[in-house]
């Protein structure tokens, strides 16, 4: 597959023109990277009015990812989230009220600042779980159904997080279903699932029937950091497309990183050539790790195919003391929390990384669960927009003391940046509890007066 983004850059290292123009460095300096890092000079396209180079290589992805449309950015998912939230409120009538998206509870917290930003009332889907995690939110078609049912007029969106952080994801393709059937377009936050459009059986949310979907290319593609699609699904309005560069353009910078777009555009050639099939292998490799650490005495969680979660409470850890073992064996992992401890794998790894694993975890000296559970988050009660509450005047208050405060704008590490509590709610014992259990000491509260 042609790679016109790359092609364009590697014509002007060529041409040995003189940089007057943006950036200062002017192809030279430490880094090394320098002499490919350009700006949207002549030719090289404009990201969010691209017709060049730029667009050539968005309709390379959106033919690999088989989509009506797929836009870059190079601001993450979180542009993308901003841009589907924006797309949702341009698509639904408002009646001049205020519009209102149902999404699950273990939504990042972008989705909850772009919903501040853009005024969007949240009806919450809370996990049907027994085992609380601030991770995951298992919600069934029928929960949905119910949520749906009692609305008063139909939501701009139902919006979901699939795979979530601990490699979960509901039935996406009944949940679209359902809200398809009440007039919502589903908006799925994918940021951990590119890859699963190219294993040989997809289970890519667009696939499912998602309407719009973002991936953080870089969380699992050969990508760098920032790199992310937006998706628009064939069978989504039509308006989604059109509206799709103007979305990204609301809520990104003019300077796109051209590195970014480079990583972006190389990695459609390694997906339309061998890199499926190593994805597979990949996954493969991971499943006999997840048999060998299961046969040392080690509880894995289910999970998309290429994380390895392990259930670190359930084996008798918590989550950051594993943590901690895995690094003595020089192998550091993408999160812990006290329950689990999540590895993320792709084909860039080598078997000296999977071996590092099974080495460093070795056989479970301890095969008792710990005795303590996270605590149960009540469904808090909801005072103000998350609008008013992240535009009131705030403060920092020790999160043991915050009981009765509302809540101003979330505090929540990334990762997994989702939040305990969200702007507008009011802060419950239960809420301080679960603030406790996963370190949270201090909250952003609206001042009193």
């Amino acid at each position: 597959m042609e790679t016109p983004i790359a092609d364009f850059v590697s014509a002007y290292l060529q041409s040995g023109v003189s940089r007057l123009h943006m950036p200062g460095h002017k192809g030279r300096g430490p880094l090394g990277c320098e002499r490919l890092d350009i700006t949207e000079i002549a030719g090289a396209d404009t990201l969010y009015q691209a017709n060049g180079v730029i667009a050539q290589s968005e309709r390379n992805a959106a033919a690999l990812f088989g989509t009506a449309a797929t836009f870059y950015s190079t601001e993450g998912s979180s542009q993308c989230i901003r841009a589907m939230l924006y797309l949702s409120m341009l698509h639904a009538p408002s009646g001049g009220k205020r519009p209102v998206i149902v999404a699950a509870r273990n939504a990042h917290q972008s989705f909850v600042l772009a919903a501040a930003l853009l005024d969007v009332e949240i009806v919450w889907l809370w996990p049907e779980d027994a085992d609380f995690s601030l991770c995951r939110c298992g919600i069934s078609p029928l929960q949905l159904e119910g949520i749906l049912k009692r609305l008063s007029r139909p939501p701009a969106a139902v919006y979901l997080t699939a795979p979530d952080y601990l490699g979960g994801a509901p039935d996406i393709a009944a949940l679209a279903e359902t809200a398809h059937r009440f007039g919502a377009p589903l908006l799925v936050d994918g940021a951990h699932g590119a890859y699963l459009k190219f294993l040989p059986h997809s289970t890519h949310p667009i696939d499912q029937g998602a309407d719009l979907c973002c991936d953080s290319a870089h969380k699992t593609l050969p990508v760098l950091t920032g790199g992310a699609y937006l998706h628009v699904s064939r069978h989504a309005p039509a308006d989604f497309m059109e509206n799709g560069k103007r979305a990204l353009a609301l809520f990104g910078s003019t300077s796109p990183s051209y590195l970014i777009l480079q990583s972006l555009d190389f990695a459609n050639r390694h997906l339309a050539e061998d890199y499926p099939s190593r994805l597979t292998a990949c996954a493969a490799r991971l499943e006999v790790l997840r048999a060998a650490l299961r046969g040392n005495g080690w509880i894995v969680a289910k999970s998309d195919p290429l994380k390895l979660t392990l259930a670190a409470a359930k084996s008798g850890w918590d989550g950051k003391e594993l943590a901690a073992l895995l690094r003595q064996g020089k192998v550091e992992c993408e999160y812990a929390d006290p329950d689990f401890t999540v590895l993320m794998a792709t084909p860039e790894n080598t078997e000296q990384d999977f071996t590092r694993i099974l080495s460093a975890l070795g056989h479970n000296p301890r095969q008792k669960p710990l005795l303590r559970r996270c605590p149960v988050l009540l469904p808090p009660e909801t005072v103000c927009s998350p609008r008013k509450a992240a535009f009131a005047p705030s403060e920092s208050v020790p999160a043991s003391l915050a009981v009765g405060r509302i809540l101003a704008a979330p505090t929540v590490s990334c990762p997994p940046a989702v939040p305990v509590v969200v702007g507008g709610e009011c802060i419950s014992q239960s809420a301080i509890e679960v603030f406790a259990y996963y370190g949270i000491s201090c909250v952003q509260v609206v001042r009193e007066r």
